[in-house]
């Protein structure tokens, strides 16, 4: 195993090996190219700086294998800089903790700030906010991880997902692209310079800093004990980031078996080949279950079987970089993405240690439990994976795909495809770091792979039903039940003044329509004729099931965030107060510096404009004109 980092030769190489893999098992096998802007690390270095004017070099990569061509940690797409400043901590980095700090009196302005990862932040938006605030430059360290790995968690900062020189059409070859001037294309960047650090090197900064003591909320869940100041200072940080952006070729590799009764509807699995390191978990134990199931499917193949439906293997690049090539090949296929997809199952870390976990639109939640019981559970003799599922902590709970960290965020977040993204294990202590092997993942994350062939299984029979059921095994009801609960739940935060009332109504029909079409379902269901009527009505209902979900979207998109349609699911500025309906989440924390009635009429905007697309999903679910 070697690292193979996007836009790198070893990374082409690995693509090469999937697509000779492919075409080994006689599967029908393509690739395509595109060009896009990655960004890569030229120099860094931090120094520690006391009164006296001694210093320490502190350290800013892992040691890697003699050999490897590994890339030294950093933040992708942040812009260079040198920053000679005291450093401040600021926990989280969220919008309270800088609120936290001004009660005490400290000012991040000019300096450099160390953030700890989590609070519901993404890298993009820790920097954004520091910037707000002031902040010179920003570190960032993760001390939710054990910490003997001591790693430096690489990752991008870039705002937004796919090529920024391409935003919203596949950046192929001859296409329009923007130039790096572009105010589009700069907006996508930030302004100051970040790099990740590790829990050691946090550790001697945090630990001497002075002036005012931690916030009373901030210590219970601190792990670097020897924090009792945030700063400023009075030590001294010298920081220096260099880097490069550049346009490189990065290459999707696909598998496709032709359905042999419905060619033109397709059941995508898809899972990223590029890493930032050697990628054991991230994403190479997906890359081996997609490389499985190809196998599983060519002996199938062999012994007479054929898909009812067209079944598309899909190995993305550039993931890491912000779903970029999953992005660039769903903007380019759009339009017939709209008509057939059935829909899109994600895989990207298959196995990151134990428990089975999964996200989902909700229509295919029934389809996932009933998958899941047919499957035997990796860890427990026995017994199913669902029976375990559902006797863990989380319930057998089904997690929504508002998120915007692997690659069925285009699909289900600007395409409206019904997803699925399937992984074991969470938060695992080697994320994009230089100890993310093939050694950790045989010694602690699935000792004897058991957990990667419970995940193959899961993937490859969810791809099977909705390739070969000959109604679509979606289920509407599902879908009404968790709108609902969406709508509960928003009830509870507004204000008295904003009506509810037509989002109540359109969530009712619905769930109405939902109701009707599981009626109907049981009666096709029944139907075991191949005559060519019956034929028809499956089709007919099929096509409601699918594009049912494309209902959710908006063209103008959300606010600030235009390429993301979907008003169900999709990002919100500030995921803890509100994860679902992002256009009303980001509504109700944007319009501070505006009179109440401004506000409310904003939130209230936002109200119908899901009111209208839950009655979109309505018609399509109907099947019929108004």
């Amino acid at each position: 195993m070697h690292p193979h980092l996007a836009g790198t030769k070893p990374n082409s190489d690995t693509a090469l090996f999937i697509l000779k893999h492919f075409t080994s098992l006689n599967l029908k096998t393509h690739k395509t190219s595109y060009k896009t802007l990655l960004s890569y690390p030229l120099h860094s270095s931090l120094s520690y700086h006391f009164k006296n004017g001694s210093f320490i070099n502190l350290p800013l990569t892992e040691p890697s294998e003699p050999g490897s061509d590994m890339v030294h940690a950093y933040h992708a797409y942040s812009p260079s800089g040198s920053v000679y400043s005291k450093p401040v901590f600021v926990n989280y980095g969220r919008d309270k903790d800088y609120r936290s700090l001004v009660s005490l009196g400290v000012n991040v302005k000019g300096c450099i700030v160390i953030v700890r990862k989590g609070g519901g932040l993404g890298r993009n938006a820790v920097v954004e906010k520091a910037e707000k605030n002031g902040a010179a430059a920003v570190l960032i360290y993760n001390d939710e991880v054990d910490t003997w790995c001591n790693g430096f968690e690489r990752g991008h900062v870039m705002k937004g997902v796919g090529d920024p020189l391409s935003p919203g059409w596949g950046s192929v070859e001859g296409s329009e692209r923007l130039s790096l001037d572009d105010n589009e294309v700069l907006e996508r960047f930030p302004k100051i310079p970040s790099m990740p650090i590790s829990v050691d090197v946090a550790d001697a900064v945090l630990s001497s800093l002075g002036e005012s003591m931690v916030p009373l909320e901030w210590r219970s869940t601190l792990r670097i004990k020897g924090i009792t100041h945030v700063g400023p200072g009075p030590t001294m940080l010298n920081f220096t980031y260099l880097g490069e952006k550049k346009v490189a070729t990065i290459q999707n590799v696909f598998a496709v078996i032709k359905g042999s009764e419905e060619p033109d509807r397709h059941v995508l699995l898809g899972n990223h080949r590029d890493a930032w390191t050697y990628g054991a978990v991230d994403p190479s134990s997906g890359t081996a279950a997609l490389l499985d199931l190809a196998r599983r499917y060519s002996i199938l193949l062999a012994s007479g079987w054929k898909p009812r439906r067209t079944i598309v293997l899909c190995s993305w690049d550039a993931e890491e970089f912000g779903m970029i090539g999953s992005t660039e090949w769903v903007e380019q296929n759009l339009i017939n993405l709209g008509s057939k997809a059935v829909a899109y199952l994600n895989v990207d870390c298959a196995v990151q240690g134990p428990g089975f976990f999964v996200g989902s639109t909700p229509q295919l939640d029934s389809l996932i439990r009933d998958v899941t019981k047919k499957v035997k559970d990796p860890d427990s003799e026995g017994v199913s994976v669902y029976e375990t599922w559902a006797a863990s902590d989380v319930g057998n709970n089904i997690q929504r795909l508002g998120r915007v960290d692997s690659d069925f965020a285009p699909f289900v977040q600007h395409a409206g495809v019904p997803s699925v993204d399937i992984y074991y294990g969470k938060d695992f202590p080697v994320y994009h770091t230089a100890f993310d092997s093939y050694n950790w993942m045989a010694e602690y994350g699935d000792p004897f792979f058991k957990r990667h062939v419970a995940a193959t299984g899961i993937w490859g029979l969810l791809a099977l039903r909705l390739a070969d059921d000959s109604v679509l095994p979606f289920d509407y009801l599902s879908y009404a039940n968790e709108l609902q609960l969406y709508r509960d739940k928003l009830s509870s935060m507004l204000d008295h003044k904003i009506s509810l009332h037509p989002l109540t109504t359109s969530i009712e029909e619905f769930a109405s329509a939902a109701k009707e079409v599981d009626n109907e379902l049981k009666e096709l269901r029944l139907l075991e004729t191949t005559d060519q009527f019956v034929d028809m009505k499956r089709r007919a209902m099929n096509d409601r099931l699918m594009l049912a979900e494309k209902g959710f979207l908006d063209g103008d998109g959300l606010e600030g965030k235009q390429w993301f349609k979907h008003l169900v699911f999709g990002p919100p500025n500030d995921a803890e107060k509100l994860d679902f309906f992002p256009g009303i989440a980001d509504s109700m924390t944007r319009s501070t510096d505006t009179n109440k009635r401004e506000r409310l009429a904003d939130i209230q905007h936002e109200i119908w404009r899901v009111t209208r697309a839950i009655q979109r999903a309505t018609s399509a679910l109907r099947g019929e004109f108004t």
